[in-house]
């Protein structure tokens, strides 16, 4: 399915439009970063799954979902809400998981067909997702909407994440898919609104633009693709002037790809929705990739030896924040490494703190009372990259529910979460008389403040914060940091990309071959 140029929407839709009749939209959601290399695997417990009127609850809540009821709200759409799926990066999808997304939607999809003309379709999708069947279940749920008849030219509009896996199935069953323009994800509700409106747009003009395509042979680690720097910096601003140049282009996409998925097509990508010609928006995406191999260098970060890092820390006024992208919990490792912690306590770095995912420690700790001291194992359970668990004279300092509100509604943890999220379990210890430590029962990015806050701990009074991120945390840390220090640990989300099994990549790509 494709469309070599913009086309008309059929018309009996557009007779709909001309009897002022609300436009009929169906709207879903499958959301879930892949990481293919940690040993984890994502079933169903981990998705959080809403069905029907359930959906109608997110407007409101600064997802991206919100941003989409919002717009249907400006526009008057007549809403069939049908399913959503989200989870927290993490392993390999179990296929059953979306065998039954797709069952849920095929029949609300069926019922919208039959039970009058249907005027769309939106989606919120991540696009890297990867099941333990189907490397693209993004791709194949598109091209199973465009097998069911009734919906093989309905517009399909839809927001994605900026580190998908872009692929031409994607492109070929959709009009208009729209991507993150920034890194943190600050703009992802934005991201949202602006899809919403151009789903709104092709209604109103009764045209269905089309989306081209041009996968790279290249990739970066996360810990590359901030906005704020180059290579990214450079190449939305030029899709931005593309934008503004060709009236033919809705949305220009930059797509900085997921480097821990091993699948044909990861990597960076640019897309288009546009109606114009073939040989325009190929010009386009040409002038974007001549651009991003030219600043292929600048996407591999330059990272601290850890030990050198908190050497120069030392006895500086914090916060410090040390940056530990090899157990990035936003994309997809377990967040319970241990190499900052032991280079924490190995330093001797007082009012330092750090959050690990343990559930089996905080477990251990139920029946402790604040001020009780115990041995405990904290950590390096996940990941066979780790060095293992870390023994330490644990003092309890407080035992919670686990649960907090954001500070911060333009995260990207608010965009996929809501306005609250659920630690699990938590207990806060001091290891050894020297270092706090958050232990969570659910790994948790570290994308707000109210995180450590709701636990007592006030960020701005540490010397130094271990963060398990890339580059989403930056929203929330750069604004306290008196310096920040990215190192180079082991782990499943290790910047060096040379370390990671690829089988299925295509080859060659840069970094991992000569170009």
């Amino acid at each position: 399915m494709g469309w070599p140029m913009a086309s008309r929407i059929p018309t009996d839709m557009r007779n709909r439009g001309e009897m002022k009749q609300r436009p009929r939209i169906l709207f879903a959601g499958f959301f879930h970063e892949t990481h293919t290399f940690v040993e984890d695997r994502t079933g169903e417990a981990q998705f959080d799954i809403r069905q029907g009127d359930a959906l109608f609850a997110r407007r409101g809540d600064a997802s991206a979902m919100d941003g989409f009821l919002e717009v249907a709200e400006e526009n008057g759409w007549d809403l069939i809400a049908s399913v959503e799926y989200t989870a927290l990066p993490s392993g390999m999808i179990d296929h059953a998981v979306f065998e039954r997304f797709w069952q849920a939607f095929e029949a609300d999809l069926r019922d919208a067909l039959q039970s009058g003309p249907l005027d769309g379709i939106w989606l919120e999708l991540h696009g890297a997702a990867v099941t333990d069947a189907c490397d693209d279940p993004e791709g194949e749920f598109l091209r199973r909407i465009r097998g069911v008849s009734g919906a093989e030219c309905l517009p399909v509009f839809g927001v994605f994440d900026l580190h998908a896996t872009f692929t031409r199935t994607m492109a070929g069953n959709a009009n208009g898919l729209v991507c993150y323009r920034e890194n943190p994800h600050t703009d992802a509700r934005d991201s949202a609104v602006r899809s919403a409106r151009l789903l709104a747009r092709s209604l109103d003009e009764a045209t269905l633009p089309w989306m081209a395509v041009r996968n790279l042979p290249l990739m970066w680690p996360p810990t590359g693709t901030g906005t704020a720097d180059d290579p990214m910096k450079e190449l939305e601003a030029r899709a931005r002037d593309i934008e503004r140049q060709d009236p033919a282009v809705w949305a220009v996409n930059v797509v900085a790809g997921f480097a821990f998925s091993d699948v044909h097509d990861a990597g960076v990508a640019f897309s288009l929705v546009t109606e114009g010609d073939r040989a325009s928006a190929e010009r386009h995406l040409q002038s974007l990739d001549d651009l991003a191999m030219a600043l292929r260098e600048r996407g591999l970060p330059r990272e601290w030896d850890l030990d050198a890092a908190l050497k120069a820390i030392g006895d500086a006024p914090g916060p410090n924040i040390v940056v530990e992208p090899a157990d990035n919990i936003g994309g997809g490792a377990g967040g319970d490494c241990t190499a900052v912690l032991r280079g924490l306590l190995r330093h001797g770095m007082e009012n330092s703190a750090v959050v690990i995912a343990d559930p089996e420690a905080v477990a251990g700790l139920q029946d402790a009372q604040p001020g009780d001291v115990r041995r405990l194992r904290i950590g390096g359970r996940s990941s066979p990259l780790d060095e293992g668990p870390v023994e330490v004279s644990a003092r309890l300092v407080r035992l919670s529910a686990g649960a907090f509100r954001l500070e911060d509604l333009n995260s990207h943890l608010a965009a996929s979460q809501g306005a609250t999220f659920d630690m699990g379990p938590c207990a806060v210890i001091v290891a050894d008389e020297t270092v706090t430590v958050l232990l969570t029962s659910r790994k948790t990015p570290p994308f707000d403040l109210g995180q450590l806050r709701s636990q007592g701990i006030e960020p701005e009074a540490l010397s130094v914060i271990g963060v398990k991120a890339a580059v989403a945390h930056r929203r929330a840390y750069d604004g306290i940091a008196k310096a920040s220090y990215t190192v180079s640990t082991r782990g499943p989300c290790a910047s060096n990309l040379r370390m990671l099994p690829y089988r299925k990549l295509r080859r060659p790509i840069y970094p991992l071959d000569p170009i």
